[in-house]
C-alpha cells in the first residue's frame, strides 16, 4: 500500500496505514451522517483545507470526489462544494464508537479550515519562491484573445457541446507534430488522449490496465500524483530509491511491479537527468516483464544547460512507454489541458473504456481550439523560446544569489532544468521550524521531504525554491532574508 508520509510542515498526522484521502473522506462522511453538517452547508475549498492541514491538494480532492460519488456532497461551478440531502441508505445508520478520521479533522479544525469571510487571512508572502508558478509577463495576451474571441460566435456553437472524448482532433495533430519535432516522441494524433488534468488521465489509464497489472513502482523521492491516482484504484505502490542516475533497476526488478513511473528528463524533485544507459535498461525491463513505463516529461522544455534532452519514449521503436505531458508549466495552468501518448495497442482499450463508462471530454473545447490555432500559427514555439530565455536568467540569478549569501554552508542542485532548485543545508532544527522562520521573514519556500515516502532522518535538510513566479528584482532580497533568518542555526 502507498502511504502519504507524516511530516509536520506538509501533512497532518497519519493514523495507522490509512490513505490520507480516506481519513479526510471518512471524517466528512461521519460528520454529515451525524448531522454536524446540514444540507446546503458549504464545505471548505480544496485549497483552504489543504493549507490548513499542511498537505497537498491531491488527498483533499480525492476525498471530495469520493464524497461526490457517494452522494454526500456536490460541486457547484464557481461556488464550491455543498452538502446534499443524505442518501437513503445512510438516513437510518446509527453511529457508535470512535469515528474514523476524527484525529485528523476534529470539529474545531473543520471550523478553522473554513473561517468566516472577514476572518480569512489575506497575508501574501513578500518573497514567493513558489515551486511551480509561471511568469506571465511575456504571455501574448493580445494574440491569445485574438484567437479565442472569434470562437464565441454562432458558427462555433458546436464547441459549446461535448467534444471528442479523446480530445479535439486538430489539437491532437498539433501536439503530435510538436512532440515529434521538439521532444523526439513518436506520436500520432490517434494515439493522443487529451484531458483536463493529469490526475484524471492517470485514473483512466489505471482503469485501462487494472486487472492485468496490480502494482506500480515509483521514484523515491518523486511527484505524488502517479502513486496517489493509482493507489486510489487499489494498485500496490512500490517506492524505489534513486541513485545518481535515477530509479534503480536492480530494486525495480525485485519489486514485482510491471509499471514504473519515471521522470528521466528532469527528475522531480531532485533535478537528475537520466543517462542513456539507464533509460535503455528501463526499456529492456519493461519489455521483459510485459509492462510499461509512464514517462512524466516534467521540465522537458525548460533546460538551461546544454540541449534539451530527448524523451525516453522515442529512443528506440517500442510500445512500452506511456508519455505524460501538458501545458500548465509551458503555457497556462488555467487552460487545464494535459495529454497522454498511448502505445498503439492501448488505444483500443481507451475506446472500450469510453464505451463502457460513457465519459465525456473533460478539457474545454474552446480552450482546445484556441490552443490548436496558437500552435498552428507558430505562437507556441516562439513563446517557449522566450520563456526559456527568461527562466534561464532567473535560474542563474537565483543560483548566484544562493551561492553569495549561503556560501559553503549550503549546496544547490537541480538547477539544470525546470522551475525550481534544491537548497540543501545542515541544521539541527526540524524542517517545520525552519519553514516557520522563513514565513516569519516573509519568504515562501517548500520542504523537499514532502516528496519522500519515508523522509530520511538526518540533519541534512533540503528545500525547494521556485523562481518562475517571483519577480527577478526580488530574488536576491528574498534569499538574503532567508539566510538572515536561518544563519544562526546552520552547521
Amino acid at each position: 500500500m502507498y502511504i502519504l508520509p507524516p511530516h509536520n510542515d506538509e501533512r497532518a498526522p497519519q493514523t495507522g496505514r490509512t490513505y490520507r484521502y480516506v481519513e479526510i473522506y471518512e471524517s466528512f462522511k461521519q460528520e454529515i451522517i451525524a448531522g454536524s453538517f446540514q444540507e446546503e452547508q458549504r464545505l471548505p475549498s480544496i485549497r483552504k483545507l489543504a493549507e490548513f492541514l499542511g498537505i497537498s491538494t491531491t488527498p483533499v480532492e480525492l476525498a471530495y470526489q469520493q464524497l461526490i460519488a457517494e452522494g454526500f456532497i456536490e460541486s457547484r461551478p464557481k461556488r464550491g462544494y455543498f452538502v446534499v440531502k443524505l442518501p437513503e441508505p445512510y438516513q437510518a445508520l446509527e453511529l457508535s464508537g470512535k469515528k474514523p478520521g476524527r484525529e485528523l479533522l476534529p470539529e474545531p479544525a473543520l471550523q478553522k479550515a473554513h473561517p468566516a469571510p472577514d476572518a480569512e487571512s489575506t497575508e501574501v508572502p513578500l518573497y514567493d519562491f513558489h515551486l511551480s508558478k509561471n511568469d506571465f509577463s511575456l504571455f501574448p495576451f493580445t494574440t491569445w484573445k485574438k484567437l479565442h474571441n472569434p470562437l464565441f460566435r454562432p458558427e462555433s456553437a458546436d464547441l459549446l457541446f461535448y467534444g471528442d472524448a479523446q480530445g479535439d482532433p486538430g489539437l491532437r495533430r498539433e501536439i503530435a507534430g510538436y512532440l515529434n519535432r521538439f521532444r523526439g516522441v513518436h506520436a500520432s494524433p490517434d494515439r493522443i488522449v487529451i484531458g483536463a488534468e493529469q490526475h484524471l488521465l492517470l485514473l483512466l489509464l489505471g482503469q485501462m490496465l487494472k486487472g492485468e497489472i496490480h502494482s506500480v513502482a515509483v521514484e523515491e523521492p518523486g511527484y505524488r500524483i502517479v502513486p496517489a491516482a493509482l493507489a486510489a484504484l487499489d494498485f500496490t505502490v512500490h517506492p524505489i530509491p534513486l541513485d545518481k542516475h535515477g530509479l534503480r533497476p536492480d530494486l525495480l526488478r525485485t519489486s514485482g511491479a510491471r509499471i514504473a513511473s519515471v521522470s528521466p528528463s528532469h527528475q522531480f524533485p531532485t533535478g537528475l537527468v537520466m543517462p542513456l544507459s539507464r533509460r535503455l535498461e528501463l526499456l529492456e525491463w519493461a519489455q521483459a516483464v510485459d509492462g510499461y513505463l509512464i514517462e512524466d516529461d516534467y521540465g522537458g522544455e525548460f533546460r538551461y544547460q546544454g540541449k534539451p534532452v530527448p524523451a525516453l519514449q522515442g529512443l528506440v521503436p517500442n510500445d512500452r512507454v506511456i508519455y505524460l505531458g501538458g501545458f500548465s508549466q509551458v503555457l497556462l495552468p488555467d487552460i487545464c489541458i494535459h495529454y497522454l501518448v498511448l502505445p498503439e495497442h492501448l488505444v483500443a482499450r481507451f475506446h472500450a473504456l469510453r464505451r463502457h463508462t460513457l465519459f465525456e471530454a473533460s478539457a474545454s473545447g474552446i480552450h482546445q481550439r484556441t490552443l490548436q490555432r496558437f500552435m498552428q500559427e507558430g505562437h507556441f514555439e516562439r513563446h517557449i523560446r522566450r520563456m526559456r530565455n527568461l527562466y534561464r536568467k532567473k535560474n542563474r540569478q537565483l543560483v548566484a544569489s544562493l551561492a553569495f549569501h549561503f556560501g559553503e554552508r549550503a549546496a544547490v542542485t537541480g538547477d539544470s532544468a525546470g522551475l525550481h532548485v534544491i537548497l540543501s543545508l545542515r541544521s539541527r532544527l526540524p524542517e517545520a521550524q525552519l519553514l516557520q522562520m522563513a514565513r516569519q521573514a516573509g519568504v515562501r519556500i517548500a520542504s523537499a521531504a514532502f516528496f519522500w515516502n519515508a523522509p530520511p532522518e538526518t540533519e541534512q535538510k533540503s528545500f525547494m525554491l521556485g523562481f518562475g513566479g517571483i519577480a527577478a528584482e526580488q530574488i536576491d532580497e528574498g534569499v538574503a532574508r532567508l539566510h538572515q533568518a536561518w544563519s544562526p542555526y546552520l552547521q
